[in-house]
């Protein structure tokens, strides 16, 4: 696994840098990308704006009180996938193995590569230059031996960096890591971390795996690997949907039941829209809330027969909203989602448990 030449490459403030490209009136000026009023959140925000602290998931009421003079744009979600296609469109230029996990960021295995260029460096500063040249934008581009290490050599040098993480490297580069910085551990598993004595990976590599699934789970067997720099996962060029989800905040909480039942049907309709153009067989629904202080809760069940009619949806949301109500305090969100799709193996499987002996 160590001979094989991974990059990761990571669109720089993609949002914001697409308004600044398209809108030159905001250009080298602090931009969110976001609603501004008092409900809103940023989902993007520029550089510029990065300075005075702002940053994506914070709520705009305070990206607006850290920057007084912070301008926000309403997103343009055609136009960012627009670019991304295009900026795909480069990456298969290079290889097929391409591993999107957004729309501004993906893996690329180059090991064989569609160039014939030996160096995975060459093939990462080639594609920044593409984008660049073609597309008047910045990526950054992380290259190593495997997924994890390529994830984190592409946020060293932001913006416009190139970083590569040589195997000879890699167990120093991972002893330094700070631990809220590795790929996969969010902010509750560093703040666990910190509490049992793992500041940095040195001190991760230290613990067993016994130790670490015993804290973390599953997790743990992934944190024991990786701290050795161990990741044999591949580049997947395509990645199967296991779940279709809509949801929406509303710019007033909802605290009675004739309102609750309104707006959960309105996000229903359109999940169904989403989710008959799929082609998909989902028996799982699952409703999302999220209150008023941001405590969320969520209910699920899975049904015998797969959805197929949108008739089915109100009853079987009915079982969920039935559950929560009356409601306990005000709702801010509102969220369903259909999963466990129907395969042909795990068709033949259910269908078997049904059988009458």
């Amino acid at each position: 696994m160590e001979n094989r030449k991974i990059i990761h490459i990571d669109m720089d403030a993609f949002f914001a840098s697409v308004e600044q490209l398209d809108f030159p009136e905001y250009r080298n000026k602090p931009l969110a990308v976001g609603g501004s009023s008092d409900r809103g959140v940023v989902a993007a925000a520029s550089y510029e704006a990065r300075k005075f602290g702002v940053k994506s998931a914070m709520s705009s009421k305070l990206a607006a009180k850290l920057c007084p003079g912070l301008i926000f744009a309403r997103p343009r979600f055609e136009r960012y996938k627009e670019l991304s296609y295009e900026i795909r469109n480069i990456f298969l230029r290079y290889t097929d193995l391409i591993e999107p996990l957004s729309m501004d960021e993906a893996f690329l295995d180059v090991t064989e590569n569609k160039v014939g260029l030996p160096s995975a460096t060459l093939i990462a500063q080639a594609i920044k230059n593409d984008i660049k040249n073609e597309l008047n934008l910045v990526a950054s581009a992380g290259v190593s031996y495997n997924k994890f290490l390529a994830k984190m050599a592409s946020d060293q040098d932001k913006p416009n960096g190139l970083y590569v993480i040589k195997p000879e490297d890699a167990q120093a580069f991972i002893f330094s890591l700070p631990i809220h910085r590795f790929f996969g551990v969010g902010k509750v598993t560093a703040d666990k971390m910190m509490e049992l004595g793992i500041p940095t990976g040195k001190q991760l590599y230290q613990k067993s795996k016994e130790f670490l699934e015993y804290h973390f789970g599953k997790s743990g067997k992934y944190f024991y690997y990786i701290a050795r720099g161990i990741d044999n996962r591949p580049v997947e060029s395509f990645r199967e949907r296991k779940s279709l989800a809509v949801e929406n905040t509303f710019f007033n909480d909802i605290s009675d039941q004739a309102t609750f039942r309104k707006e959960a049907a309105k996000i229903m309709q359109s999940m169904w829209k989403r989710y008959d153009k799929s082609g998909k067989k989902a028996r799982t629904l699952t409703l999302k809330l999220k209150y008023f202080d941001f405590t969320i809760q969520t209910k699920s069940h899975t049904f015998d027969i797969p959805f197929t009619q949108e008739e089915q949806l109100k009853p079987a949301a009915d079982i969920l909203m039935d559950s929560v109500l009356p409601l306990k305090k005000p709702i801010r969100l509102i969220g369903f989602q259909l999963s466990g799709f129907e395969t042909e193996e795990n068709k033949a499987v259910f269908h078997q448990t049904k059988l009458d002996f």
